[in-house]
């Protein structure tokens, strides 16, 4: 469903350039879970920004079910758009809509069904992430919880043949973690939804992946299944895995490592 070659990815300018990715090659097969994994600055959330197409590659192709799109603009990256929903780690709702609007959103835009049938999608998916009943909520009067089952209504609002996730599993609880996996697991294996997800969430990567891919410093140093990733003799992945302070991967890292990607992201 997603092929991506020789990706290439740097932010700065002239000879302040920072390479990001290098040379990045990955597949995400139809109806799996791919989850991708690495610590701060290894390069999983630029992935994720060029593959929804925030940002463009320096060099390298990102295929989206059968089509080359990393240089599209307009409405031909609208069109492919279409094809898969995103939730972003906060949720993104919008605070002055009820959860009804929010969710009816992406339908009310890019399509030409009628209110009444509108407001039917609307229960159907909040049924899905079992909020029925929430329609006239507002996301302030919601928990962390609610707001990401929220979030996941309205990205698959479209009947998307896959999902992005950004940290989904961010601030909450280890039951809201349990519920959110097993909807994004429930997604994949019974609707056929293809699933990208960027976690630093060890456990749940390893609970809910077909996949992983592991990245250090832009580049990928471990692929493969769960039990695969755990039984790595990198000890780059080891330390990752267990969460150790000591090892290969630095504690620290300065601000000024990553200043000219901030810079960038902050204009997207």
């Amino acid at each position: 469903m997603i092929r991506v070659n020789n990706l290439r990815k740097s932010f700065g300018e002239d000879d302040k350039r920072i390479t990001v990715l290098e040379d990045f090659n990955a597949h995400m097969e139809k109806g799996q879970i791919t989850s991708i994994i690495g610590g701060s600055g290894s390069g999983k959330s630029t992935i994720l920004k060029l593959l929804i197409g925030a940002y463009r590659p320096d060099s390298g192709e990102i295929w989206i079910d059968g089509e080359e799109v990393s240089q599209l603009k307009d409405e031909a990256i609208s069109r492919v758009r279409k094809k898969f929903g995103t939730m972003f780690q906060t949720g993104a709702l919008f605070n002055s809509l009820t959860v009804e609007d929010n969710v009816a959103l992406p339908m009310r835009e890019h399509t030409n069904l009628n209110e009444g049938t509108i407001l039917i999608m609307v229960k159907m998916k909040l049924e899905m992430v079992g909020l029925r009943g929430a329609e006239h909520l507002k996301p302030a009067q919601l928990s962390g919880g609610m707001i990401k089952r929220i979030a996941l209504a309205r990205a698959i609002a479209l009947d998307p043949k896959i999902v992005f996730y950004d940290e989904p599993s961010a601030g909450l609880d280890p039951i809201s973690i349990g519920v959110i996996d097993k909807l994004i697991i429930d997604l994949s294996k019974k609707m056929g939804i293809t699933s990208v997800v960027v976690t630093h969430e060890i456990p749940s990567a390893m609970r809910i992946s077909d996949k992983i891919i592991m990245l250090f410093k832009g580049e990928i140093i471990a692929e493969g299944t769960p039990e695969e990733i755990r039984k790595s003799d990198d000890p780059r992945v080891i330390q990752f895995i267990e969460g150790s302070p000591d090892g290969p991967i630095p504690f620290s890292k300065s601000l000024t490592d990553y200043g000219d990607e901030l810079k960038e992201m902050s204009r997207v």
